[in-house]
């Protein structure tokens, strides 16, 4: 039952979202309650944009009561794509944690019934400062967006999360609203980016904008609304906040996953709404606003035909209603083209598929095309209805071919066409749309302005069904998906390179004029491919062979070239590329799949670069025990430096499983995410006491799986340091940590990235030696960056420093500052 109903949320979210596709719409249709539900929201012309920072600051009820109760166009811009923060399910950070953030919020979004909007700007971590923030994110850009996002969606309200009163909270909270308001003075100036103004993007002036709950001090700043947004779904059945709930328990990556539990009841929920600018609201969200179709010229006889149909409708046969939505579409044909005619003309199209049960569905044989190759598509069309439906043509926009063959459909039987096309040889490989370029400080590039905005690519190869119904033309746009089996993920055609490229490690690191072997390892995604790999350094870095020649027979075979690769005799760093050429096109892309079960199969193909970095850096030991976390490259980091690394497990941690080893590292969040670490803590420490070092990194004070983190007392807080360049105080510059085997100087501390250190400590016993000290602008010093104490004849080492994000950037001293630390009590 639940998961039948968790269906037919999606179904709903899906007739709401006129950004997806009619995919999900193909296995099975939407009950006739909800096609009347979606009948009745199309009467509705109200519109609302909920504006905050990142995934999973989103009001889900808000935006399910006014998706659903109103029937509302109803949207949630985030700022960002969440790319800093931290990631419960796995490994990824940065740029892959943003594409996975980005479908959770679209599989939110599918079940409370929102749209969803993306500015440009990156989540650099945590900021203390929205001035800092406006900064980095290059303010007039990102109010550019938020004006395109206005002026693209229309709303009549806007409603931030947060107050614009900084108060303890998130910098880029703040932010959010400040730049919702900026954008709301602005989006209805014609002489407010006026580049935007092309097509059908005019000037737009939502009626208000308010803030929703506060979300900080300072929240109080004009009249207040207080609204019900309560209530249930007719068609499930459920209450608003058990719909709200499951939306937000698709936040998965950042611990939601249990969330769907706890969405609350069917009892008032009270919102409040502070006025910001615009004509302040009084009793309702919507005053003075006309949510009908009297708002559109030309647009009350449509509004009666609507309510004709709703009264009419047949709840045993919504084909019934064909011919009153054949009316209405007649009708709406008549009015001129703006932003909010097309997105109704969108709804009842797909309103009129479901009434006649008109299912499409492409098929590729495989998930995977080169540019240039032929695609072999099986293209299906059926009827659910008696109604007349002819399929008189397939079109491929992207390939302006237009196939027109006319074929009556009869119900309940399905009419197949096996089509071959040629996938254009200029087509770009699969690759988020924002990821394509590379990025400057805070911002992502994107040279097509019309993609701005999308939270994701429009589909790479389209395909558009033409039918006839009533005399009129009915087009269903779709997507070709992979042929798959019933137990395997249904998988969208991607565009793939015949070869990809990858680097053992994306950091090499070189002492300053030596010679070390790099290896680039080519896969085949085609059979019989050959070509010739070099790598683009530099001229300061000497390469050989200049090339070398590769041929693999079959897909997935793979072969590891190497090159002789000669750092400059100074110290310094380079980005180093690999490039493959096949059939006179070159290629320099790695791959990198993403795959967990609350999203779609994810595909990034970036560009296979290599950060060489020629540092001064010198080891003591030779092999160290890595305890995984939550996921971080720190054992990849420790080989670069020289080491093996043996990975462990909370069984490994005794006397005969820790023998040999120099030093054992453990994993960012280790004890917040694992439960195999605490009965044998213990172990872990009589360790230490017999001569061997622990360096355990950092975790969040919540949630842990043990109370006792270290030998000796030991208390972590919420205090971190955003600032990557703050000042470094080598609190006990004598100790071996600032000396040995590497002279630690305040250059080392240069070229940091996204943040000092999180989660510090702010208690400890005093047989603990602080080493480093550090703090944000106007702050007291955190002194507990590096803490190490004696325990027996060995060294136990906490550092909430961020080395997850130091070492896979290359951070030079980083490296030098880390090795001391696996080094310690090593002549």
């Amino acid at each position: 039952m639940r998961n039948r109903m968790l269906l037919a949320l999606a179904l709903i979210g899906l007739l709401n979202d006129s950004q997806a596709s009619s995919r999900s719409s193909a296995a099975e249709q939407p009950s006739a309650a909800a096609i009347l539900q979606e009948l009745k929201s199309f009467r509705e012309l109200g519109s609302v944009l909920h504006v905050a920072a990142h995934p999973d600051d989103e009001n889900t009820q808000l935006i399910t009561y006014f998706a659903r109760a109103r029937g509302f166009r109803t949207a949630y811009l985030s700022i960002t794509r969440g790319d800093g923060g931290q990631n419960v399910l796995g490994p990824e950070f940065d740029e892959e944690l943003g594409l996975i953030r980005t479908h959770e919020l679209l599989a939110a979004r599918r079940l409370d019934g929102g749209q969803q909007f993306f500015t440009r700007a990156i989540d650099f971590g945590f900021s203390k400062d929205y001035t800092e923030t406006l900064k980095i994110w290059d303010k007039e850009q990102v109010v550019g967006d938020v004006v395109r996002v206005i002026r693209t969606f229309q709303p009549d309200v806007i409603a931030t999360r947060f107050s614009l009163e900084p108060g303890g909270t998130h910098g880029h909270h703040t932010a959010s609203a400040v730049l919702a308001l900026e954008a709301f003075r602005l989006a209805g100036n014609p002489n407010a980016y006026p580049e935007q103004l092309k097509g059908d993007i005019v000037p737009w002036q939502p009626k208000r904008i308010v803030i929703n709950g506060g979300g900080g001090r300072g929240g109080q700043r004009g009249s207040s609304v207080q609204q019900d947004v309560s209530g249930s779904d007719p068609v499930l059945n459920q209450s608003f906040g058990e719909i709200a709930g499951r939306s937000r328990a698709m936040h998965k990556s950042q611990g939601f996953g249990d969330f769907g539990g706890r969405g609350g009841g069917g009892g008032p929920r009270m919102e409040s709404f502070q006025h910001l600018a615009g004509d302040p609201a009084t009793k309702d969200l919507f005053d003075d606003i006309d949510t009908t179709w009297n708002r559109v010229p030309g647009g009350a006889e449509i509004g009666k035909m609507v309510d004709e149909a709703i009264s009419n409708f047949k709840a045993d046969d919504p084909s019934a209603s064909v011919p009153a939505l054949l009316a209405i579409r007649s009708k709406l044909a008549e009015l001129p083209a703006n932003r909010l005619l097309e997105d109704k003309r969108r709804k009842l199209d797909l309103l009129l598929q479901h009434c006649l049960g008109l299912t499409v569905e492409t098929t590729a044989q495989s998930a995977e095309v080169v540019p240039g190759e032929e695609v072999k598509l099986t293209c299906k069309a059926s009827v659910g209805s008696k109604q007349p439906v002819q399929w008189t043509a397939v079109q491929f926009p992207t390939a302006f071919a237009v196939l027109k063959n006319t074929t009556e459909l009869l119900p309940s039987k399905s009419e197949t066409r096996q089509i071959t096309q040629t996938l254009p040889a200029k087509t770009e490989l699969t690759q988020p749309y924002w990821l394509r370029e590379a990025h400057v400080p805070g911002l992502y590039r994107v040279s097509d302005p019309t993609l701005i905005g999308r939270p994701i690519n429009p589909p790479a190869f389209p395909v558009e069904y033409v039918f006839s119904v009533g005399g009129q033309k009915l087009v269903i746009s779709d997507e070709p998906v992979a042929e798959s089996a019933k137990d395997k993920p249904v998988r969208p055609l991607e565009i793939v390179s015949p070869v990809s490229l990858a680097f053992n490690f994306e950091v090499q690191l070189f002492k300053p004029g030596a010679t070390r072997p790099v290896e680039v390892d080519v896969s085949a995604v085609r059979d019989n491919v050959s070509g010739q790999l070099k790598l683009n350094a530099p001229s300061d870095w000497h390469v050989e062979p200049a090339s070398q020649s590769f041929k693999l027979a079959k897909i997935g075979d793979h072969k590891k070239l190497s090159f002789e690769v000669t750092a400059p005799p100074a110290a310094t760093s380079a980005s180093i590329a690999a490039l493959a050429e096949v059939g006179g096109k070159t290629y320099d892309n790695q791959r990198a799949e993403i795959n967990y079960a609350h999203i779609p199969h994810l595909l990034l193909q970036p560009p296979a670069r290599l950060h060489a970095v020629s540092v001064d850096l010198e080891i003591r030991g030779k092999t160290v025990g890595y305890l995984p976390g939550a996921g971080d490259s720190i054992a990849e980091g420790l080989e670069q430096m020289g080491y093996t690394v043996k990975h462990l497990t909370g069984d490994d941690l005794t006397e005969k499983g820790l023998q040999g080893l120099d030093a054992v590292v453990v994993g960012i969040r280790a004890f917040n995410t694992r439960t195999d670490l605490a009965p044998h803590i213990a172990d872990l420490f009589k360790y230490v006491e017999d001569g061997g070092t622990v360096i355990e990194q950092y975790n969040r004070p919540n949630g842990l799986k043990t109370e006792k983190l270290a030998p000796f007392d030991l208390q972590i807080s919420g205090l971190r340091v955003t600032d990557e360049n703050a000042a470094m105080t080598l609190l006990a510059p004598d100790h071996a940590v600032l000396n040995k085997p590497n002279k630690i100087t305040n250059a080392d501390f240069e070229g940091w990235v996204q943040e000092r250190g999180l989660y510090f400590p702010n208690r400890w016993d005093e047989r603990f030696t602080p080493v480093l000290a550090c703090n944000d602008a106007g702050e007291d010093a955190l002194k507990g960056g590096i803490l190490v104490a004696k325990h027996g004849r060995g060294n136990f080492v906490y550092t909430p420093l961020a080395w997850f994000r130091q070492l896979p950037a290359g951070v030079p001293g980083a490296y030098r500052l880390f090795a001391n630390l696996v080094s310690l009590g090593k002549e």
